[in-house]
């Protein structure tokens, strides 16, 4: 029977493998250790199994065949600086970057910089872009306490970060929408603060993670098709939903990434999710460019 169960495993990883390229842009491998009390329960209340997670975020060569097993090519590791909210300290930072070293073929370092927090944030963007190779820059609003054009309003630093990312073809990934972690400020997750960010830095690369959902898909939607530098993440959203969210999810395939935000809460199983996916009435060019295409071509891999 075990015999049985391997070999259909093995023969879907092939099936991915061969027939579908896939890169995940919204996995959490992170220094669970920072995680302030509260959190960590919320967590291990939705992941019961944490200390696979203590595994995977020790070794990067688990996490690699985890991959394989998930039917991952590439997976963006997203670490993010929110000390007040979930405890994570600027030491993220030299943690991805560290991680990811040991293939950086595969793994994908997202990195943060909290502007509040800074003293020479030009200086700081060039260590963690020149010196970390840090490829994605993650802002989160409703754990950082900040809204995303908040440099209108004072915090300079938001508009220095915007900038080096746009000068070095960094994207920004910002989480839109809802979270659940005990003080997250939902008011910040509101994608409508991002029009006048693609307005004032046109050439940055904008990633709407999480889409809005579950408040604000349709503002997203707007968004997306009004700004050339605006792109999509599905992660968070439960496929079965995902056509719901975005009826019409083919008119921006060309600027929509797959993403699974694994193993946040709700969310058990990254095969599972693409499985899924890959069940939607969707043609075949629309996954590949949800599946691999637009997140290859955004940054910029064979």
């Amino acid at each position: 029977m075990q015999f049985f169960l391997d070999l259909v495993s093995f023969l879907w990883v092939i099936r991915l493998v061969y027939a579908q390229r896939v890169i995940d842009i919204h996995v959490h491998i992170q220094p669970w250790q920072m995680l302030k009390p509260e959190v960590l329960a919320l967590w291990k209340r939705y992941y019961p199994d944490f200390d696979h997670l203590l595994t995977l975020a020790k070794d990067p060569k688990a996490f690699l065949k985890f991959m394989d097993n998930e039917g991952l090519e590439r997976a963006a590791l997203v670490n993010y600086v929110s000390p007040d909210v979930m405890g994570f300290t600027s030491g993220v930072n030299e943690f991805v970057s560290k991680y990811c070293q040991v293939a950086p073929d595969r793994l994908i370092p997202v990195g943060s910089l909290h502007p509040q927090h800074l003293t020479n944030p030009e200086a700081q963007m060039t260590h963690l872009i020149e010196e970390l190779g840090i490829k994605i820059i993650k802002i989160h609003p409703p754990h950082q306490l900040f809204y995303p054009n908040d440099y209108i309003n004072q915090i300079e630093a938001l508009a220095i970060i915007y900038e080096q990312a746009q000068k070095h073809g960094i994207p920004v990934m910002f989480h839109t929408g809802t979270s659940i972690f005990p003080a997250a400020r939902v008011k910040y997750g509101d994608p409508l603060c991002l029009d006048d960010v693609a307005i004032d830095f046109p050439r940055l690369k904008i990633i709407l993670a999480h889409g809005g959902r579950p408040l604000w898909m349709n503002t997203s939607f707007f968004l997306l098709r009004r700004h050339s530098n605006v792109f999509l993440d599905i992660s968070g959203i439960p496929p079965q939903n995902l056509l719901t969210y975005f009826p019409r999810l083919e008119e921006i395939a060309h600027k929509t990434m797959f993403g699974s935000d694994w193993p946040g809460p709700g969310i058990k199983s990254i095969r599972a999710n693409i499985e899924s996916f890959l069940g939607l009435p969707l043609s075949p060019q629309v996954q590949r460019a949800i599946l691999f295409d637009t997140a290859a071509k955004l940054l910029e891999v064979p």
